[in-house]
C-alpha cells in the first residue's frame, strides 16, 4: 500500500504545480521592462549615429566633387561592391557604369573615355572620361549649397523613381537643388548617394542623379 501513496502523492503535487505556475516577483517584472526600454533606446541611439555618420559621409563627398579631389571620392567607394553610376532616377543595373573600386582609382587619372548611359531626348550615348563625368554631369550645380534629406526624395519629375526597389534596405542621401520660376521650377537637379555600411564605415555604393526628363 506505501508503494501505492507515494507515487500518487508525486504526481499530485506535480499536478497542482501545473495549474498554480508561481508569477514572477514584482521586482523580476520591473528588471524585463527596463532591459526591454533600455533595448528600445539603444536601438534609436544607434539609428540616431547612423544617421550622423551618413551625413557627414555625404557631406564630406559633395566636398570632395567641388574641389575636384577625386582620390577622396574615391575613399568612399565600397571596397567589395565598388560603385555604380546613373545618369537618371530610373536606376538600370544592366546599363549603368559599374566600377570595382580598384578599376576607379586605376581609370580616373587617365584620358580613358567611358559610356555613362543614354541621353534623355535624344538617346545618344553620353561619352566622357570620369573627370569629365563627375565634374560636368554628377557635380553639374554646386551641390553644397543643396536640400540635403535622408531616406526621402524631394526631386520628383516625370521619369520613373526606382532606387527604392534597386537599392532596398539601403540608406540613400538626397541633395536637392529646386527649379527656378523663369522655367516653371522644372529645371531641378538633384544627387543622391546610396550607402552600405562596411566594418564600421559608410561607403557609396551608387551615384545617382536625378532631373527632369522629357
Amino acid at each position: 500500500m506505501r508503494k501505492l501513496i507515494i507515487p500518487i502523492l508525486a504526481l499530485t503535487l506535480v499536478t497542482a504545480c501545473k495549474k498554480n505556475p508561481e508569477k514572477p516577483v514584482p521586482n523580476v517584472i520591473d528588471s524585463m521592462a527596463q532591459a526591454k526600454e533600455k533595448n528600445i533606446e539603444e536601438a534609436a541611439q544607434k539609428k540616431k549615429t547612423d544617421e550622423v555618420a551618413v551625413k557627414a559621409a555625404n557631406d564630406q563627398i559633395l566636398q570632395a566633387l567641388k574641389s575636384k579631389d577625386y582620390k577622396t571620392f574615391a575613399s568612399y567607394i565600397h571596397p567589395e561592391k565598388g560603385i555604380t553610376f546613373s545618369m537618371y532616377g530610373f536606376v538600370d543595373p544592366k546599363e549603368d557604369r559599374h566600377f570595382s573600386k580598384e578599376d576607379f582609382e586605376k581609370y580616373q587619372p587617365t584620358k580613358t573615355v567611358f559610356s555613362w548611359g543614354a541621353q534623355d531626348g535624344s538617346g545618344d550615348p553620353y561619352k566622357a572620361t570620369i573627370n569629365d563625368y563627375l565634374s560636368k554631369w554628377v557635380f553639374s550645380k554646386d551641390f553644397t549649397t543643396s536640400h540635403y534629406s535622408l531616406n526621402t526624395f524631394q526631386g520628383k519629375g516625370n521619369s520613373l523613381n526606382n532606387l527604392k526597389e534597386i537599392y532596398p534596405g539601403k540608406d540613400f542621401t538626397e541633395n536637392f537643388i529646386k527649379g527656378t520660376e523663369e522655367n516653371g521650377k522644372m529645371d531641378w537637379k538633384t544627387l543622391r548617394f546610396v550607402f552600405e555600411e562596411f566594418q564600421g564605415k559608410q561607403y557609396l555604393v551608387a551615384v545617382v542623379s536625378d532631373q527632369w526628363t522629357i
